[in-house]
């Protein structure tokens, strides 16, 4: 089901200048919640995820894809964005990083440092503490870009 929201999305959002990060459905408190987090070039603003809020919205009620009921929100990924496709590991490549991963790294499963990019399908990163490790992409459980907030 989400494979094929993501086929009948990528047109409309590639029209508008957005790329889709990540679409997930979940069973919350309220009931069943349909995720779309876009991103755009300088940001997506709060009148970008309205707009498409109501033109997947309508995308969607006429595919008909969703077969219960559901709400729909439509969000920026935040500033602790998730990584999730090749291009995103070699976009931010530079940026800190926290990545879990479902095999054992030369003895470790979570790392936090510098994304220095993608090699031969392997994620390279610059662990705080020093050393650089290659996890296969294909064992990240999740990735997300870090923030460094400045405490008072």
């Amino acid at each position: 089901m989400l494979k094929k929201a993501e086929d009948v999305f990528l047109p409309l959002l590639k029209s508008e200048g957005i790329s889709l990060v990540h679409i997930e459905y979940k069973l919350e408190r309220g009931g069943w919640i349909l995720r779309v987090y876009i991103d755009k070039e300088g940001g997506v603003t709060v009148e970008d995820c309205a707009h498409m809020s109501r033109e997947l919205g309508q995308l969607l009620d006429v595919e008909d894809i969703i077969p219960t009921s559901y709400s729909l929100e439509v969000s920026s990924p935040g500033l602790d964005r998730p990584l999730k496709k090749e291009e995103d590991f070699i976009k931010y490549s530079g940026r800190r990083v926290r990545i879990k991963a479902s095999d054992y790294v030369s003895g470790r499963r979570n790392f936090k440092g510098e994304l220095l990019g993608l090699t031969d399908g392997e994620v390279m990163v610059k662990v705080e503490g020093g050393g650089v490790f290659a996890i296969p992409l294909s064992s990240i459980l999740k990735a997300n870009l870090e923030t460094k907030m400045n405490r008072l």
